[in-house]
Order: structure tokens, then C-alpha cells, then sequence
């Protein structure tokens, strides 16, 4: 096929038909292309495309077709014209792209002869593109941009449920929907949708439409969820009557169950009991009920109950155990507890592991496992029954774990192994017992541990046989790698590096792990070829190092940007070298990758694309460019701007205010002030985060809010002026809280903590777990003290505990927390007051000590008070174990310098874990730093890289006199750690110098250097920063850009400033500006607008732009997907 495009569809068509004017053929013409000729003429180019789609698919294309269909076009006295029929194309193209109302309205035109050709062709045919005579039509491309577009699926869903139940046959259709919803964010399954199904389907229709809406439970809201219930219920409930269950008042049969599946947790406590015992004993019986109530995640407790109350009464023993492995995920909620023997409590607990997939309640989970616990072990020892324990195994504290025997620990290893939630200090003593057992450290034995891996000791990892280490790296610790501290990682390289060729080491290096190879390393092989990379994850430095390196040795840049984590390293000025075909033909790496590029990158891709092809560069790159790039959007490129920049992260793109507010101003603009419907949603995509709160209030119709809200949910910095708005709205949809059902709390989720105290304290007294589940979501930052305030008080009084306090202390009067109120507060546990956490009983502290270690919210009051408690239950603090500090989490912030010297901090694992904490005062860091050194016997000159790895931000409470005895060899292998610590500028400097005897004197670094090293970069004098490249400036860290001494950035030449990049500029403090003379703030000014020296001078007068989806004149389609070709859209033509 001809890389030459030609002017696709119809267009076509008159150019092979051009010289027939003078011929009436009508009678020639068959009656169906007859039909789209004059749907042409009509301007209903779908309509035509479908019958000729139609036609070709029974009958011959012959050659002369095209001719006749030109002959009738004259014969009706119709003249078209190339330019004429052209524009009337892509009017229409582009309405069907970025207008999916017209493609829902031309659809629902259609009628069911081409609604059936339509089917057949984006869902049922197999073939990619098909022919008529010379021309070749995409079916692929077709595809790919209905889908894509947004709205493109929901328009798609909205026909098929309104046409495709008249035309096709109703199993035809269940897997129509099905495509279409499995390839979509089912954001527009919303419950006056689900009500519009039909109710009168056929029994195997009906069966097949529910197995679609199970598979996708998990994907749509609450609302959606109860909404698809009672659609199911409705019809099971009709085909009962019909059935005339005479045994049973109810209409849930066993079968019906089964058909239910997740959806059967909607079921009401009174129906449940209505079941049949016969139903319910079928039920039971299925080999497929397992797995069904396996998958039960958002059961509550009473339901649970319920059900199993119904099981047991139907026949079926709960004690026995071929019935317990039959109850999946109601055994969470066991409650037969009386005379329970010590197997039967063990089978419940081997099967209460899949617990921690239930969707809240785990508190109750977790007291459930305590009792049975403790039936397990009765008149046994804990030696005797750790392996059939399952996972309550977590339930022990750690002194019940100190106390067991390596054997026990050996022998219960494939139940360990298993188990997921360990706490850290559980972590450290079990892989010690095991390792004490095993006695040296290898592949097999570090194979049989799971989890457990992360408890080795980082000097235990360096002492390992390489030969060894190299085939765990790439098994067992491939999957916990993201759980190792920097020491062990460290530990882990050093060793795999240090014992062998750097090349063989680095082909066994995988994922992760390979971040931590050091630059400098990197530096001693040139040997270097691309697959070396394949499968690994990449810093910034690295790839700027490798992507030079590899670069020389191809001369097929697709060969290295396909290797996705490669395109952080690829420079302003290799984009710029690009010749215009590599450039275009590559761009759609970039594209894929745009989360890995930084803003710089992203705006040297923009001026590239300008200078190459204004007129076809995506719309979203324009917003990276200045302003007045910007003016040309209006009118009919408003839309694809706005799609374009929705598939983006604005935030991540354009860091400056005022550039960003430039941009929104124009995505207003574009709005007219006004969002009428959900399509206007999709449109918008991630640019909902980013509507002024005034469009929010006044601009969004209560339609299209339904669905906004939905978006809203997934922005991570929305301002409180939007937040209030969006109270506003949701209250204006769903009405007063005190109104509103469980389903449409959970569908507003974090949105809740807007509402006021009194209104969040009857939502968390009439749903209490719900309000539980959403103050455990993943929140940007730590839920709000007011909504954490106001659920507190309702919560912990829905929790019905044994609570014990301290006999030691005063307590008379105050209620102290109880396990069950710890594990459900999560982050409002900050609310207890420090009488009423001074009055925790000793088993209380032990149990929740680490829980209560990652409150983030605790003041240093409450953190003195729990740190006293530990004092209190462990004794002297020299006697605390290793395992006993790292459990504290943020108690230990409340360790005063003297408490600190007086632990043992001998191993590098406790420093570690100590400097994961980010609150250290530097009087804390120096005694964590001195304390190391003094129990692990080591001078600063002694330390090896694992050790400066696992002191982490300590390392900046380190005096100059001794950051110079640091070892460069040992310093480079984790240069990139140091470089992200936010030290003073004396300790950086220091710092710097140590790094130049690694990377040489700091006047000849380069981008990947500069990048490496971070905020030392920082610690660069007057006359070295002023002796750097203006190239160099964009790879500095943004954090080493803020941390640059005021008196020292003044000295910064203008151009060096203008090349600092839009992500640096925009880290450029107040203080810092405010010593810049008026032409350093110019070329700050342009840094931030995206401007580009050189660049510039050559470009078009912005105000020329042209509109940026105008096809181009050869068809060329770019992968973006943003401009409009007509060939690329539909039909690829080859040259005859």
C-alpha cells in the first residue's frame, strides 16, 4: 500500500467517476447504492457509508460502480465539486469525533438494516480493513477512534439499548453490551440507564446480561450496584410467580441465588429469612457456591449471619468441616463459638485467610481470629501449633513471637509464607528464628520465606554467596523489592556488583532494583547494548547517561524511545536533531510515555512539533508553548483542545499559576460558562479538577452533575472554594444528608468530610462502617481534623468493647481505648485525649503498639504519653530489643536526644527504620547519628554505602570536618539518596566536594551528573554555577533549584536563567527573585511562559496558527490520535 494517501471515501469516488458527466445511469444503478447516493446529496454520510458496507457484503463491487454512482449524481442535476465535497467530509468528521451527540443522533436515524451493518463491522467482523475495487476501508482505524472518543462508548451503549433488542436477537446483544461496557470506565452504567433495560428478556438472555454486570460489580457506583438489583430482582421475581413456588413465600430460589451472585448482599434481612430451607440446602450444595460466596467482599455482618443461620437450619452442620470450606466469606462473621474443639477452630482459621479481602469489618475479623486463637492452642504450646494457625498468626504480639524456637519458626515456614499484613517488628523476628535454624543464607531457604524476606538483615544480604544473591534478585526479592529499606537495597548491589563483571551484574539486576545502580558505575561499561534496559526501571540520571551512550550504537531512535523508562533521558537537543520523518514517526513513544517526561521535555516536544508541523501538533501541547499560542483556539477547535487536554495531567504539565490560570481561562472560553450533559463531561476529562468554582456552582446542570461528581472524586488538589461548591451541588442532587441512603454515601465518598459536625454525626450513626471505609480510603493527605473530629465520638460509640485500663495509673473515671476501637478509628485514634491513652492496659499497647505508631495526626503530647507507655510495659531502654524501636513508627519522635544515645542502635536495620521518620529534630539526627556510630563500633571513615544509605536523612546532621573522611567509592554508590535530602547549605557543600572526587571538578558536569546528584547541587559556589553550560540548567532537581542559596542564584546569567526549564523556574523561591536584576526576571518570565531562545526567531506569527485538526493535504496521520485525517479515520486508499 502506497505511503501516498489519497482523499478518501465519496471523495474518491468522484475522482474515478470524474469524466461520466454526461450519462444518466439510474436504471443501472442498483436500488441499495441508489439509496446512499442520495443520502449523500442529503449530507448523511453515515447512512450512505452503512449501505454501501451493506452492498459490498452481498454483492460484487465491479469496477464501474463508481462511474454509475456519478452518473446519477448528474442525472439529479447535482454537481459536486472536490473542494466543495471535501469540506462537507470533515465538517462531518469532526462531528462524529469530538461531538458523540451527533454520532448518538445520527445512530438512532439509522434504521435496522444499517444498524445491523454497523454491528457486524465493529464488533462481529474479524477483518481489519475489507475492499471496494481499489479502495481500502480501515475497519481497525474505524474502531480505534469510536472507542477512544470520548463519549464514543456511552454513545455506542445508548444505541445498543435502544435499537439493538428490536433488530438483532437478544444474545446478539448482551454481547454487544458486554464489549462495550468491558472497554469502557462504565461511568455511564448510572441508574436511569439500568432502569431503561428491558424486563421481559428471554431466560438465557437475562442469565447472560446478569454474568456481564457481576464481572463488572467492582466498576460502578453504590447507586448502580443497587440499581442493577433490583432490575434482577424485578424479572427473577416475575419468573417465580411464574413458576408458582409452592414450598416457599419467597422468590429467592437457589438458583435464583446463583444468578444474584455479588448482588445477593442486597438482599434484605427479612428475605433472607423468608428463603426456603430446601432452597438455601441447594444452594449450599452447588460446587459453585464456594467460589460465589467467595467474592461476597461487601457483606455486612448481619447478612452474613442471616445466611448462615439459614445454612445451618437447612440441614448443614457448621462445625463440620466439609461445610466450613463450603461458606467462602460468611466464615468472617462465624458466631457459633460454644464448645468449639481446638481442630475445628483451626479449619476456621486456615479459612478466614481470604478475610482480609472483606471491604471493612476487619476489626471484627480480627477479634473473631483472637477467639479462635485461642481455642486453637488450648493445652498446647505455641512451638506445637504456629503452622496451623493460619494467618492470626499477626494476632500475636511479639514477645509471644521472641519466645518461640527457631525449629517451631522452620517447620510452620510454609504457613508463614503465606500470610500477608505482618507488621515490620513481626517481620524481623520471624526471619531471624528461621535464619538462626537455616544457618546460611540461600537461594532456597530465602525462596521458602514470602514476605519474610524483608526481615534479613542487610549484613546478612552482603555476606550472601553472589552466585546465590543473583538468583534470589531475580526471584523472591523481585517481589518485595519496594518493601526493602535503602540499606538492604544498597547491601544487595553492593555485593551483586562488587563480585563480579559489571555487565553479567547488570543483566541480573531486574525492575526496581536496577534505580539503585550508581551512576558512576554505570560510567566503567560501555558495552552497553538496549535490551540491557529492557524490563528495568530507570532514574532521570540513568537515562540521560544511557540514552547518550546507546544512541551512538543505533541509528534507529524507535529501537530506544520502544523501551519506555529510555524516554526520561532523551534531551532537548536530540528532539531537536530529529530529521522530520523520525520525529513524526517516533512522536507516539512520547506519547505513550507522557507520565515519564517532565515538563521541560514535554515543551521542547511542543516548539518541535511547532517548527515541524504546526498545523497537525496535538492541541495539548499548545498549552505548554506562550500564551499567545493559545489565542488561536475558538470555535470548532475549542473541542479538540479541551479532549486533548483532558487526556493530560495539567498539573504535572505547566507547574506555574499564572500560566496554568492562562490555560484554564481559554479552557473557559471554550466552555462558554456552561456544561449542559454528560457528554460535555467526558469531553472534559481530567480538566473537570480544574473548573473555577463559580462553573461548578452555576455551570454544570444537575444531568451532567450526576456524573461529574464521579469525576470529581479522582482530583487530588481540588481548593477549598471548588470543595464547597461541590457540597453545594452534591446536597442540591442527593438533598439533606440526613436523607441519604448507605449506597449514596458511599458514591460520595471523601466528599462527606465537607459536610458539617452535625450532619457528618448521623451519617456515621446510621452508617457507621461506611464512614469507616471512607475515612480508610487513600486520601491526598490525612483526612481533615474536622470530619476525623466529628466521626470519633459516633464511632467509637457503635463499638460495643471490653475495655481495660491501667491499674498502675489513675484511671478512675476514664475510659481507656479498647483493640477494637484502635483498629476502627485509624486516623481519628488522634482524637483520644493523653489521659485516656495514659490508661491503656499493657495487653492493649502491646497489641496496637505499631497500629498506633502510623497515626499521623498524634501530637507530641500524645507521642510522649505512648512513648512513656512503651517505657512503662519494655523497661529500661537499653534493654529494648531492635525489634522493640522500629515498632514505635512516630512514638519514637518523642525519644529525647538522651533517651536516643541510650537504645541500641547497632545495626543499620533499626537506623533504617528510624530514618524512614521524617520529623527528626537535627539535635535527634545527630544523637541517631552518634548513637550508630557508637554501638556498631564504625568512625564516618568505616562506613560502607548500605550504612549511608540506612541513615538517610541522619547523614545531615553530619559536621563538615567529617563529611570529608567519607570514602568517594562508598559515597557515589548512593550519591542519588543523599541527593534528595534536604540538608543546610554547609553540610551540601561539604557534599559537593565529595562528589566532585567522583564525577571530577564541578565546572565539566554534565545533564546526567547535575541530575544525579540532587540537591548537592546546591552546595555550588558563585563561580561554578556561573561556569556551567546554560544546557545543564534544565536537569537540575527542582528541589536543588529551591535550596540554592539566595546570594548565590543572583549570579545566574540571564540566558543560563531562560534555559532553567518551566518545571525549575517555577521552584525559583521569592526570596531568590527578589535579588534578580529586571533582565534575569525577563528570562525567568520566559522559562515559565515555555519560551525558547533560538526557536523563536523562526517561528510564525502565532496568530496565524491554523486550525490544529485540519487534515493534512497528504493524509499523513500522526499517532496522536489528535489530528483528523480523513484517511486515517476511515478508509486508507491505495495508489492505483
Amino acid at each position: 500500500m502506497s505511503k501516498n494517501l489519497k482523499i478518501c471515501f465519496l471523495l474518491i469516488l468522484m475522482n474515478h467517476a470524474g469524466t461520466t458527466s454526461g450519462q444518466k445511469s439510474d436504471k443501472d444503478l442498483p436500488p441499495l447504492l441508489q439509496k446512499a447516493a442520495e443520502e449523500v446529496i442529503a449530507g448523511k454520510y453515515l447512512h450512505a457509508f452503512l449501505d454501501i458496507l451493506h452492498f459490498q457484503g452481498t454483492n460484487v463491487w465491479t469496477t464501474d460502480m463508481p462511474k454509475k454512482i456519478m452518473a446519477y449524481f448528474h442525472a439529479q442535476n447535482v454537481i459536486f465539486t472536490i473542494s466543495s465535497l471535501q469540506m462537507s467530509i470533515k465538517n462531518y468528521l469532526e462531528n462524529l469525533l469530538y461531538q458523540p451527540k451527533q454520532l448518538l443522533s445520527d445512530f438512532q436515524q439509522i434504521n435496522h438494516q444499517q444498524f445491523q451493518t454497523a454491528v457486524k463491522y465493529l464488533f462481529r467482523s474479524k477483518k481489519n480493513h475489507f475492499e471496494l475495487g481499489n479502495i481500502v476501508i480501515d475497519l481497525d482505524r474505524i474502531r480505534e477512534r469510536i472507542f477512544q472518543s470520548p463519549g464514543g462508548n456511552r454513545t455506542l451503549f445508548l444505541v445498543t439499548l435502544e435499537k439493538c433488542f428490536p433488530a438483532l436477537s437478544s444474545m446478539e446483544c448482551v454481547d454487544i453490551l458486554s464489549q462495550v461496557l468491558r472497554v469502557s470506565s462504565v461511568s455511564y452504567l448510572q441508574p436511569d440507564v439500568i432502569r431503561s433495560l428491558p424486563k421481559d428478556l428471554p431466560q438465557d438472555t437475562f442469565r447472560n446480561l446478569s454474568a456481564v454486570f457481576k464481572d463488572l460489580y467492582d466498576k460502578t457506583t453504590a447507586n448502580a450496584q443497587s440499581t442493577v438489583y433490583d432490575w434482577m430482582k424485578q424479572i427473577l421475581q416475575k419468573s417465580c410467580i411464574t413458576n408458582e413456588l409452592n414450598d416457599s413465600s419467597s422468590w429467592v430460589s437457589a438458583e435464583n441465588l446463583w444468578i444474584l451472585g455479588r448482588y445477593m448482599v442486597h438482599l434484605p434481612l427479612e428475605e433472607i429469612m423468608k428463603i426456603s430451607l430446601n432452597e438455601m440446602r441447594l444452594f449450599i450444595s452447588y460446587d459453585n457456591a464456594t467460589k460465589q460466596l467467595d467474592t461476597v467482599y461487601d457483606i455486612t455482618p448481619e447478612l452474613a449471619q442471616a445466611f448462615l443461620e439459614r445454612i445451618n437450619s437447612s440441614g448443614f452442620d457448621l462445625r463440620n468441616t466439609s461445610t466450613i470450606y463450603r461458606l467462602g466469606l460468611l466464615v468472617c462473621f462465624y458466631d457459633n463459638m460454644e464448645q468449639m474443639d481446638a481442630i475445628v477452630a483451626q479449619v476456621l482459621l486456615h479459612q478466614m485467610m481470604k478475610c482480609n479481602q472483606l471491604r471493612g469489618f476487619q476489626a471484627d475479623v480480627y477479634k473473631l481470629k483472637a477467639q479462635l486463637l485461642d481455642i486453637a492452642m488450648q493445652n498446647q504450646t505455641l512451638n506445637d501449633t504456629l503452622g496451623s494457625l493460619s494467618d492470626a498468626v499477626i494476632g500475636l504480639t511479639s514477645s509471644q513471637l521472641d519466645s518461640l524456637s527457631p525449629e517451631a519458626v522452620h517447620n510452620a515456614i510454609s504457613t508463614l509464607n503465606q500470610v500477608s499484613g505482618w507488621a515490620k517488628s513481626q517481620i524481623m523476628i520471624l526471619s531471624s528464628k528461621y535464619l538462626t535454624y537455616e544457618k546460611v543464607l540461600s537461594f532456597y531457604n530465602i525462596s521458602q520465606m514470602g514476605s519474610l524476606v524483608t526481615g534479613i538483615s542487610t549484613p546478612s544480604f552482603y555476606n550472601m554467596n553472589p552466585k546465590e544473591l543473583s538468583q534470589v534478585i531475580r526471584g523472591t526479592l523481585s517481589q518485595y523489592a519496594s518493601d526493602l529499606s535503602p540499606a538492604q537495597q544498597q547491601g544487595i548491589l553492593t555485593k551483586m556488583l562488587a563480585s563480579r563483571e559489571l555487565s553479567s551484574a547488570v543483566t541480573d539486576i531486574q525492575g526496581a532494583f536496577f534505580k539503585e545502580v550508581c551512576l558512576s558505575d554505570l560510567w566503567k561499561e560501555t558495552g552497553f547494548n538496549s535490551s540491557i534496559v529492557k524490563e528495568k526501571e530507570l532514574r532521570k540520571s540513568q537515562a540521560l547517561f544511557l540514552y547518550e551512550l546507546l544512541s551512538k550504537k543505533t541509528t534507529a531512535p524507535a529501537d530506544l524511545l520502544s523501551i519506555g523508562q529510555l524516554v526520561k533521558g532523551v534531551t532537548c537537543q536530540q528532539i531537536e536533531r530529529m530529521n522530520t520523518d523520525s520525529f513524526l514517526n517516533n512522536f507516539r513513544f512520547f506519547e505513550k510515555n507522557l507520565q515519564l517526561l517532565s515538563p521541560y521535555q514535554v515543551n521542547c516536544l511542543a516548539w518541535k512539533f511547532w517548527k515541524t508541523s504546526n498545523t497537525s501538533i496535538p492541541p495539548f501541547l499548545l498549552s505548554v508553548l506562550p500564551a499567545q499560542y493559545l489565542e488561536s483556539i475558538s470555535g470548532t477547535s475549542c473541542v479538540p483542545f479541551l479532549i486533548s487536554l483532558g487526556k493530560t495531567e495539567l498539573d504535572l504539565m505547566i507547574l506555574d499559576s499564572h500560566k496554568k490560570n492562562t490555560v484554564l481561562q481559554k479552557v473557559q472560553e471554550c466552555l462558554n460558562g456552561s456544561i449542559s450533559d454528560e457528554y460535555d463531561v467526558d469531553i472534559l476529562g481530567n480538566l473537570i479538577c480544574h473548573l473555577p468554582p463559580a462553573i461548578i456552582r452555576d455551570g454544570i446542570s444537575l444531568r451532567a452533575m450526576a456524573i461529574a461528581l464521579h469525576q470529581f472524586r479522582f482530583c487530588q488538589r481540588l481548593s477549598h472554594e471548588q470543595k464547597t461548591e461541590i457540597k453545594y451541588r452534591f446536597t442540591e442532587l442527593y438533598g439533606t444528608p440526613k436523607n441519604w441512603t448507605a449506597q449514596t454515601t458511599q458514591d460520595i465518598g471523601p466528599f462527606v468530610a465537607l459536610l458539617s459536625k452535625d450532619e457528618l454525626t448521623v451519617l456515621a450513626e446510621k452508617f457507621p462502617n461506611t464512614i469507616l471505609q471512607i475515612a480508610k480510603m487513600a486520601w491526598p493527605a490525612s483526612p481533615p481534623e474536622e470530619f476525623l473530629s466529628a466521626i470519633f465520638e459516633p464511632i467509637r460509640n457503635s463499638i460495643n468493647s471490653i475495655r481495660a485500663s491501667d491499674p498502675t495509673t489513675d484511671c478512675t473515671g476514664i475510659t481507656a481505648p479498647s483493640s477494637d476501637e484502635i483498629i476502627k478509628l485509624a486516623e481519628a485514634n488522634a482524637f483520644w485525649s493523653v489521659q485516656e491513652l495514659q490508661c491503656l492496659d499493657t495487653d492493649t499497647f502491646i497489641k496496637n503498639v505499631e497500629f498506633l505508631g502510623t497515626v499521623m495526626s498524634f501530637n507530641r503530647s500524645q507521642l510522649i504519653v505512648l512513648k512513656e507507655k512503651a517505657k512503662q510495659v519494655w523497661g529500661a531502654l537499653p534493654g529494648w530489643k531492635s525489634y522493640h524501636i522500629v515498632s514505635l513508627g512516630r512514638i519514637a519522635l518523642a525519644l529525647s536526644e538522651r533517651e536516643i544515645e541510650a537504645l541500641d542502635l547497632s545495626s543499620v536495620d533499626t537506623v533504617a527504620a528510624l530514618s524512614q521518620q521524617t520529623e527528626w529534630t537535627l539535635v535527634q539526627a545527630k544523637s541517631i547519628l552518634q548513637g550508630f556510630l557508637e554501638h556498631s563500633g564504625q568512625t564516618v571513615y568505616g562506613l560502607k554505602s548500605f550504612d549511608l544509605a540506612g541513615l538517610g536523612a541522619n547523614l545531615c546532621a553530619l559536621n563538615t570536618t567529617d563529611i570529608k573522611t567519607i570514602k568517594a567509592t562508598e559515597f557515589s554508590a548512593v550519591i542519588a539518596r543523599v541527593g534528595l535530602l534536604p540538608c543546610s547549605t554547609p553540610v551540601l557543600e561539604e557534599f559537593k566536594k565529595v562528589a566532585e572526587s567522583v564525577f571530577g571538578i564541578a565546572a565539566g558536569w554534565n545533564s546526567s551528573i547535575i541530575h544525579e546528584i540532587g540537591t548537592i547541587a546546591a552546595g555550588l559556589n558563585e563561580r561554578e554555577l556561573t561556569a556551567l553550560d546554560k544546557d545543564v540548567m534544565p536537569y537540575f532537581q527542582p528541589a536543588a533549584i529551591r535550596h540554592i542559596p539566595d546570594e548565590v542564584f543572583k549570579v545566574l546569567s540571564p540566558e543560563q536563567i531562560a534555559n532553567l526549564g518551566p518545571e525549575n523556574a517555577a521552584m525559583v523561591t521569592e526570596s531568590q527573585r527578589n535579588l534578580l536584576n529586571a533582565l534575569q526576571l525577563q528570562s525567568l518570565q520566559l522559562a515559565l511562559d515555555g519560551a525558547r531562545t533560538g526557536v523563536q526567531d523562526t517561528q510564525t506569527n502565532a496568530s496565524t496558527i491554523q486550525s490544529t485538526h485540519t487534515p493534512a493535504s497528504n493524509c499523513a496521520h500522526f499517532s496522536s490520535g489528535f489530528s483528523i485525517s480523513l484517511c486515517a479515520l476511515y478508509i486508507l486508499c491505495p495508489t492505483s
